[in-house]
């Protein structure tokens, strides 16, 4: 079952293809598709050293195009700032052989993600996770703010999509008890400037190797938020001890702490009805994180 309605469908004879009459120096390089609980690419290792990411739906090309553009320069500029592995931008692919998008080509990290390898009891990777994050809030924003789009700024903003996932959800959730959190959630006010965040830190994006953090994927979104946005791994990757390192090396007062909580309850409520079919992993993510946030209430 594909995710989304219109989702395009990506092979690896497309791919070779691509490869052959964009980036011939790459041509004869093994080509596999990668299982992933992504969302909103397929992803093909190419070779040893490359993977290439394929958007999964149609949009406009132009600017897809210009997006691409803008998550290497973030994906650059995040791997200036990070002391853990992440992917740096190799190269944009045009359309062709099929294929209506653009797409781009990053250099592969090695490790096992979150979703396999289950870092969550582990108090090291709790601490490198807070290192990771707290060389993000350090860096740069260059004058920059959050610009509007997708979870990182104001959470009332979100009324509406929530309304959405609660009346999709009540069939799957206790959603009057839902409400009710959502209801002291959306009134939690902003009180800290934007910093550097990556934006989506969960279990699909991150690597373990042994019990430690072994590398962080998906950065293109890389960009001014809410401080408390990174916070999402606390209840998307952590149990309660390990949580508890996690804060305490950020320093968090209990106000961004809760937005944390907030953003990452925005998050899961949209993943369980959404993919509760088409992406059962990513779907059983999004309950254990509400199950996670209530023990906690």
């Amino acid at each position: 079952m594909t995710m989304h309605s219109d989702q395009l469908d990506v092979s690896a004879e497309t791919v070779a293809a691509l490869i052959r009459d964009q980036f011939p120096r790459w041509s004869g390089k093994a080509i596999r598709p990668l299982a992933s609980t992504g969302t909103v690419n397929a992803v093909f290792r190419i070779g040893e050293g490359l993977s290439a990411r394929f958007p999964l739906r149609p949009s406009d090309v132009g600017g897809a195009l210009a997006v691409l553009e803008r998550e290497a320069r973030a994906s650059a500029e995040l791997a200036r700032v990070s002391r853990f592995p992440v992917p740096q931008p190799v190269a944009l692919g045009r359309p062709g052989a099929g294929y209506p998008m653009p797409w781009s080509v990053q250099t592969w990290l090695p490790g096992t993600n979150a979703f396999d390898a289950d870092p969550s009891a582990s108090n090291a990777f709790a601490q490198d996770l807070a290192a990771f994050i707290a060389g993000l809030r350090g860096a740069d924003t260059r004058g920059r703010r959050f610009d509007g789009g997708n979870r990182g700024g104001v959470l009332a903003d979100h009324d509406d999509w929530m309304a959405t996932c609660f009346r999709e959800s009540e069939a799957l959730l206790d959603v009057d008890r839902l409400r009710r959190l959502w209801h002291r959630f959306r009134e939690l006010p902003r009180t800290s400037a934007d910093v550097m965040s990556h934006g989506d830190l969960i279990p699909g994006n991150v690597l373990v190797t042994g019990d430690r953090l072994g590398g962080v994927l998906d950065t293109g979104g890389f960009a001014p938020a809410d401080p408390a946005l990174d916070l999402v791994s606390a209840w998307h990757l952590l149990r309660p001890g390990p949580r508890e390192v996690l804060r305490h090396a950020l320093s968090c007062a209990d106000l961004e702490w809760e937005r944390g909580k907030a953003w990452a309850f925005e998050q899961a409520m949209g993943l369980v009805w959404y993919y509760a079919e088409s992406n059962p992993v990513m779907s059983a993510m999004g309950r254990r994180t509400l199950d996670r946030i209530l023990a906690a209430e």
